[in-house]
């Protein structure tokens, strides 16, 4: 899903502008008390981000190399590169045009905005090797079963209720209980 870069390939910061990003970060961070830089409770306390949108969020990766970096610009060495198109992540953080994120393994870092869509994807079971799980015909666990899909595996989320996520792929087209997946949330609704 990622690959790392060996220390003498990643990108140097210019440390003049890396201690002005801190210094802004912190700026923001204090000049929005209680919830955090670049976000705003809503009337219904669903926090935004500077773009607007909910905060944290799924996305997907619009290409399929996408450099993640340590700090929110180009001047921050680059951590980790994803080499996946599609890949669910999730935003957490918003500053500017960079969005904070993290991956199904936890890993944290910086993208630009614009290598990321809206729609939206899931892994199934990164956490678990080896046990396939069963898609089934409808969003009952007494449905028949469709296929068996390996942890790992990447799908679109056509739609999610009631604890069900109706995935395609590459094929396979069925329902999965949303808990077996990483790109959406627990009770979930997807349209």
């Amino acid at each position: 899903m990622r690959e790392r870069w060996p220390a003498h390939e990643r990108a140097s910061p210019n440390k003049a502008l890396s201690f002005l990003w801190a210094v802004a970060l912190i700026a923001a961070a204090l000049a929005t008390p209680a919830i955090g830089a670049g976000a705003a409770a809503t009337a219904t306390g669903v926090k935004t981000g500077e773009s607007g949108l909910p905060v944290p969020r799924f996305v997907s990766l619009k290409a399929g190399r996408v450099n993640v970096r340590v700090g929110p610009g180009e001047d921050y060495r680059i951590a980790w590169v994803f080499t996946r198109v599609g890949l669910p992540i999730e935003v957490i953080q918003e500053f500017d045009t960079w969005r904070r994120v993290r991956d199904a393994d936890g890993s944290v870092g910086w993208i630009f905005h614009s290598l990321l869509s809206g729609k939206r994807t899931a892994v199934v079971a990164p956490w678990d090797e080896g046990t396939p799980r069963p898609l089934r015909a409808s969003a009952a666990p007494d449905s028949s079963i469709t296929a068996y899909l390996e942890p790992g595996v990447l799908a679109a989320i056509e739609r999610c209720r009631d604890g069900w996520c109706r995935l395609s792929g590459n094929g396979f087209d069925g329902w999965i209980e949303e808990e077996q997946l990483w790109g959406v949330y627990p009770d979930e609704d997807v349209d």
